[in-house]
């Protein structure tokens, strides 16, 4: 389906708009995971071409604090886990050196991967208790299509570098982030659905 330009325009003020309301809505930090599902969620309505329910992304919202909260937690963890452990590499505190240093930069981004893939099959499937069962799916899937998974990671490297560069933009490609990673998705992961 092509689209004319005002279809175009329409679209990246949505996904803009999305990315402006999951870093408000993130603000508090134990929103964090929330968000960014609700967020995921709207922006996957969007790339489909129908319209944003607000109750329905409300609830989802709120059905989410909970486990949005132990992911955020997790994913905290781990991302401390990796800077501590390139810290480290990096200082010569640990022996390996740029080997060490590489197969860190490996893991980096299998995670990023990992969890932007997570991130789209949680904005695909809305049910409360889909977490667990959207992490096997995206570890699955980056195991099984690497080159998809490398893309869905490229993406985000790069709006996460836009964001570094022009940190002015970064509630707005929080938003393309996500619409990147669920076009990716779509165009290059051969079965969106869990197996």
């Amino acid at each position: 389906m092509r689209r004319d330009w005002s279809e175009t325009i329409t679209v990246a003020a949505d996904v803009a708009l999305v990315g402006l309301f999951v870093t408000v809505a993130s603000v508090p930090l134990v929103t964090l995971g929330a968000a960014v599902r609700t967020g995921s969620s709207a922006v996957g309505v969007i790339a489909r071409g129908e319209k944003v329910s607000l109750p329905a992304m409300w609830r989802l919202f709120r059905a989410s604090l909970v486990r949005g909260l132990v992911a955020s937690l997790a994913a905290f963890a781990l991302v401390l886990l990796l800077v501590y452990n390139v810290g480290a590499v990096a200082g010569g505190r640990v022996p390996g050196g740029s080997p060490a240093l590489a197969g860190t930069g490996v893991a980096v981004v299998v995670l990023l991967a990992i969890g932007m893939l997570t991130l789209v099959r949680l904005g695909r499937d809305t049910s409360p208790s889909s977490w667990r069962e959207a992490l096997r799916w995206a570890a699955r899937t980056a195991w099984r299509q690497p080159g998809a998974a490398a893309a869905v990671a490229g993406v985000s490297a790069v709006a996460a570098a836009l964001a570094l560069f022009v940190p002015l933009t970064a509630p707005l490609l929080v938003g393309y982030a996500l619409y990147a990673a669920h076009a990716v998705t779509t165009r290059l992961v051969k079965s969106p659905s869990p197996a």
